[in-house]
């Protein structure tokens, strides 16, 4: 199994990062212009990009610090991996740990989707800072 990770350091809040990555409103803000999500166990968040549709079960919460999704639903290398943001507060900011894991193999799929999650953290953490995120 492989993963894709992340670590970058918020300028603010771990509470408002935390309601950037499980809000409705707050993931169409840097990711997902398209999406119907509750911060809620068990709730299947669906993201739609042009014609992909990627449905991720909350699989677990813990307020201002962890999130975890299963990919149930979505082209077949991300049907059973994980994503996980894991926050951390120091010194006032918030370290974001981000993980899409258990991937079968290191592919083109694998490299390309390391390097939109890239982006995609960049655009997290713009909005989280300044409001102003770059969702697609």
């Amino acid at each position: 199994m492989a993963d894709i990770k992340h670590k970058l350091v918020i300028k603010t809040s771990p509470d408002k990062v935390y309601s950037a990555i499980t809000t409705q409103e707050g993931i169409e803000s840097w990711w997902c212009k398209q999406t119907t999500a509750q911060p809620t166990v068990g709730f299947v968040n669906i993201f739609t990009f042009g014609q992909f549709r990627n449905e991720m079960k909350v699989a677990a919460l813990s307020s201002n610090q962890m999130v975890k999704w299963e990919c149930i639903q979505s082209i077949e290398e991300w049907v059973g991996t994980h994503v996980s943001f894991d926050l951390e507060e120091k010194n006032g900011n918030t370290v974001l740990r981000f993980t899409h894991g258990d991937w079968k193999a290191v592919t083109d799929t694998f490299a390309g989707c390391s390097y939109d999650w890239a982006i995609f953290m960049k655009s997290l953490k713009s909005f989280c800072e300044s409001g102003a995120g770059d969702p697609r």
